[in-house]
């Protein structure tokens, strides 16, 4: 009789037992659910993730940044990708933009993460895309070698492209300039075929930006 009153409480215990793994187990799925629920999995997934107001003032910074450089400000961007029609260039991750591919037909080596100059040229055009370029900054640098070889007085390289009335056209710094025939040599020369398609030596008289204008002398 006593051994089955011990088995019979020993059953209620296993049953007592059974019933605590049931309420445990549905706590804790209870609380499982509750983690689910307040869980971020957005965040969890992207921990760059940003909240709306983040992500407003990211945009408020990137379009500060982009405004506050104008069409002369040179910038150094990294090739992205080129292909047969477009370069993609990374401006120091502030934003992507494309330049034609024509404005790199001096340099056909060029290929993915070579460092560039360019300048903005649109801020958007009808796609939204923003827009840069290359021969705009290689025209600007050209022309700050310009002032710097004319205020320091520097002797530079110039080549002599063809005749015109009075002289002759010669590239410096890939800009034309213009040197006068009085001032090819100390003595009058009478035939300035002799130049053409040379390199010679020169100092910048005199220039003007706005009038895209420079005198040289030999």
């Amino acid at each position: 009789m006593i051994e089955e009153n011990n088995d019979i409480v020993k059953g209620a215990g296993s049953q007592d037992n059974e019933l605590n793994d049931v309420v445990e187990e549905s706590v804790v799925e209870s609380d499982k659910s509750q983690i689910t629920e307040d869980f971020d999995w957005d965040n969890f997934e992207n921990e760059q993730s940003y909240s709306e107001d983040e992500r407003k003032k990211l945009e408020v910074l990137y379009s500060e940044t982009l405004d506050s450089l104008n069409s002369n400000d040179i910038i150094e961007g990294v090739v992205l990708k080129k292909t047969d029609k477009d370069v993609i260039i990374d401006i120091s991750g502030k934003s992507e933009g494309v330049i034609s591919s024509n404005e790199f037909r001096y340099n056909p080596d060029l290929k993915e993460g070579d460092k560039v100059d360019v300048v903005i040229d649109k801020q958007e055009d009808k796609t939204g895309q923003l827009v840069l370029s290359h021969k705009k900054a290689r025209y600007l640098k050209s022309w700050g070698k310009v002032n710097d070889a004319h205020d320091n007085g520097e002797v530079v390289d110039g080549f002599v492209m063809c005749r015109t009335k009075g002289g002759m056209i010669v590239d410096v710094f890939g800009l034309e300039a213009f040197l006068p025939g009085s001032q090819v040599d100390v003595r009058p020369i009478m035939d300035f075929d002799i130049y053409l398609d040379k390199d010679i030596e020169l100092r910048i008289v005199k220039f003007s930006e706005s009038r895209k204008n420079i005198v040289v002398s030999h």
